[in-house]
């Protein structure tokens, strides 16, 4: 008999200064090169930057599971970083925010959607590729030594 688990409610919204400290937390348990807490305040202050989180409805008060940071760039949207809580991955946090990345680009007649993913993290391309990234290229030693990328695009259409 499968165990079957209960999603838990969440909500995605715009990512605050007050996030960072579970944002870093979830940065760490999930990168080897983890960005620094003055790179997520360079970015919430960048105009073409776009932050969200997921927050999951928890008592007493709401949790910061998830983050994704997007760039806005002419007619492309650049997926910079998406990352989930160890501990609440594989319940739908990241598609809903690659898919809330996607759904931005889309309204604002982006053209496509770019991103690098470690060539060895299975799991992620994965979810791209449900979602409809198509790899475009390699870039050796993006990660560093023996840590290739894979470049992936989605087509959206837009202008």
């Amino acid at each position: 008999m499968a165990v079957r688990h209960e999603i838990p409610h969440f909500a995605l919204r715009d990512m605050r200064r007050d996030d960072l400290g579970a944002v870093l937390e979830i940065e760490r348990r999930s990168f080897t090169q983890p960005w620094s807490r003055a790179f997520f305040e360079k970015e919430l202050a960048t105009p073409f930057a776009g932050l969200v989180v997921a927050e999951e409805e928890a008592l007493p008060r709401p949790r910061v599971v998830g983050y994704a940071c997007r760039w806005r760039v002419t007619d492309e949207v650049h997926l910079l970083n998406v990352a989930v809580h160890p501990e609440r991955r594989g319940l739908g946090y990241g598609r809903g925010l690659v898919a809330c990345v996607v759904d931005e680009a889309r309204a604002a007649a982006a053209r496509a959607v770019f991103l690098e993913v470690r060539a060895g993290n299975v799991v992620a391309r994965r979810l791209y590729r449900q979602l409809g990234f198509k790899d475009l290229g390699v870039r050796r030693a993006y990660y560093g030594p023996g840590q290739d990328a894979i470049v992936m695009e989605l087509r959206l259409g837009g202008r």
